[in-house]
């Protein structure tokens, strides 16, 4: 080779020590040992300093085996405990249901805008993202929270609709119920209804997750494992309330605040009853606390009514707050959900004002678990993922036929002060209060409310032509201005993103998983046993079932869907029959967050 150069794998002259090396080597295959000492000649230090470089190797990777027996996070495969819980330990868990990574670089480009920050600035979620998660359920490609929450609470996929029930109908334990067995404190925080998917999988199973009364009654304690929730906060006294009371929806007389406060709940339902609590350090175990008689307010508007309903962070603090001191004695910590519900339903709504003051909300409140998070003394992790996300939603829209330009505008969504749904509801009160010209009313709301004072005869026709459909009028309106694109008014598949507050701690979901086995690591790190949750559901499970007027029997998990009946676990996956023919239905309440 040129410059007298050899290959860098080019045989190399023998000497004693390799043709010593190569002896050894071929006696390690051979079974055979090598000649080079004949047991009557003295060892040279160059084979005590080999023995003793073995030995040091055997002895280290001994004492890796050791370190990652005692703090790996394995298990077995069926969601037994952890073969290796190592001390007390907390987990919070936070859900950001609806939230895609689109919402994010919506809300990132929309802070920069309002805040005049540089283009690098980031929310503080950005700085934690360790992986993606994938969120089809069992019938569809397209999951709907409960499937979604099932994953998470069970470890299991199932149809949509579920709540913590598997295909065949049977219930599965959750983390926060195997959690509670094992001696933890357990929690939920919402701004949605406590009843609805996301928190009732944690603490509840019906076949259908549309019978709320069924799941307020389970989640204080009317059903085979007692009570397993220590802390409730969150909207939905709704369900709570019996039907001869005004602001109830349910279907029956029940008074399932009584039973609540007969299993030993302590209950506040306003503002006055939260700031009692003095950020949780006045908090008596369990509490109840229901802020609204259905969702908590988008945080657009809530932000305006902070004397009438806490903030998510509020909510989590005081929860953080009164789980560790509840547990400060106790050789297990706690296992909290927060969930930032809204995220969703501003997805449905296709609204994108209100959307960035939820994912602002939520960031809000993931900030405020990290800061408890660096001076709590204890083993503790922070996981947060969404169920799946909401609205197909673009950071672009084409508005026309012509070749687009490439923008999006972040400035109207910043001139709005209020959501499309409480635009609605205030135009709904004005028509059914006012004989005033509706066309004048409309006007003067769209400049106030959403900043528009441009707005198009055609677009002020529909208003006060089609007063049903006001909430996605509206919402379009802020939507075109800022060219903001939406695919649907449902879910979409699209993959969403895993944050934790310690990458390490969280090393299994590095990477991009299955949902499934989100919930596998909640389980895992906390080291309980949702198997025997599960066996105890069945086994306990019939004492609960009731019956009917006809004597049929009645399980305690509620009714089985029908054919046809929305989220029944049909198989629609795969097959396609025309399907963009149907489907034209009236907007407005049918377009909510499921």
């Amino acid at each position: 080779m040129a410059g007298g150069e050899e290959p860098l794998l080019s045989q190399r002259p023998s000497s004693e020590i390799s043709n010593d090396r190569t002896e050894e080597e071929d006696a390690l295959l051979t079974g055979e040992r090598t000649t080079r000492n004949d047991g009557n000649s003295p060892r040279t230090w160059k084979f005590w300093r080999e023995v003793g470089a073995f030995a040091w190797a055997v002895l280290a990777t001994a004492a890796l085996i050791c370190v990652a027996v005692l703090y790996g996070h394995s298990s077995d495969s069926k969601g037994g405990p952890s073969s290796h819980p190592s001390g007390k330990k907390s987990l919070i868990f936070m859900v950001s249901d609806g939230m895609g990574p689109t919402s994010l670089s919506l809300t990132r480009s929309f802070t920069q805008f309002e805040n005049g920050l540089p283009w690098s600035s980031q929310l503080v979620i950005d700085q934690h993202l360790i992986g993606q998660s994938r969120t089809r359920s069992t019938s569809s490609l397209i999951t709907d929270s409960a499937a979604g929450a099932t994953a998470f609470s069970c470890g299991l996929k199932s149809y949509n609709g579920a709540i913590s029930v598997i295909p065949n109908h049977d219930p599965c334990g959750t983390v926060l119920e195997a959690a509670k067995k094992a001696g933890y404190m357990t929690g939920l925080v919402v701004t949605t209804r406590i009843t609805d998917a996301t928190p009732a999988c944690f603490a509840a199973h019906v076949n259908m997750r549309t019978e709320e009364d069924r799941i307020a009654e389970q989640m204080v304690g009317d059903y085979p494992l007692g009570r397993v929730v220590d802390l409730m906060l969150g909207g939905g006294r709704c369900h709570f309330l019996p039907n001869s009371t005004d602001g109830s929806c349910r279907e029956d007389d029940k008074d399932i605040v009584s039973l609540a406060k007969q299993n030993g709940f302590d209950y506040i339902s306003d503002r006055k009853g939260f700031n009692g609590l003095k950020g949780g350090s006045k908090v008596e175990l369990p509490l109840l606390g229901l802020f609204a008689e259905t969702d908590i307010p988008y945080e657009i508007d809530r932000r305006n009514e902070d004397d009438v309903y806490p903030s998510l962070h509020e909510m989590a603090e005081t929860a953080m707050k009164a789980l560790s001191e509840a547990t400060k004695n106790s050789d297990k910590g706690f296992f909290l959900m927060i969930e930032g519900s809204r995220i969703d339903h501003a997805g449905h709504h296709n609204d994108p004002a209100a959307q960035v003051h939820e994912v602002l909300a939520y960031d809000k409140a993931f900030a405020s678990v990290l800061e408890f998070l660096e001076s709590y003394p204890v083993e503790a992790v922070m996981l947060s993922t969404s169920d799946h996300e909401t609205g197909g939603l673009a950071t672009a829209r084409q508005l026309h036929s012509t070749y687009p330009e490439y923008v999006w505008y972040p400035g109207p969504l910043a001139n709005a002060s209020k959501s499309a749904e409480r635009m609605t509801a205030e135009y709904n009160e004005h028509l059914s209060s006012s004989t005033l010209d509706a066309t004048g009313y409309v006007k003067k709301a769209l400049a106030k409310g959403l900043g528009i004072e441009d707005p198009s005869d055609e677009e002020i026709s529909a208003l006060v032509d089609q007063p049903d459909q006001a909430l996605i009028l509206f919402a379009d309106m802020i939507s075109r201005r800022s060219q903001t694109g939406w695919s649907t008014h449902g879910h979409s598949a699209a993959d969403v993103n895993i944050y934790a507050s310690s990458a390490k701690a969280a090393t299994p979901l590095l990477g991009n998983h299955e949902n499934t086995e989100v919930g596998e690591f909640l389980r895992d790190y906390l080291g309980v046993d949702v198997n025997a949750v599960t066996e105890e559901l069945k086994e306990k499970g019939a004492s609960f079932n009731t019956l009917d007027a006809d004597g049929k029997t009645v399980s305690w998990m509620g009714r089985i869907a029908g054919d046809g009946e929305r989220m029944d676990g049909q198989d629609h996956m795969t097959h396609y029959s025309g399907d963009f023919k149907k489907h034209k239905h009236k907007r407005g309440c049918d377009i909510c967050g499921v």
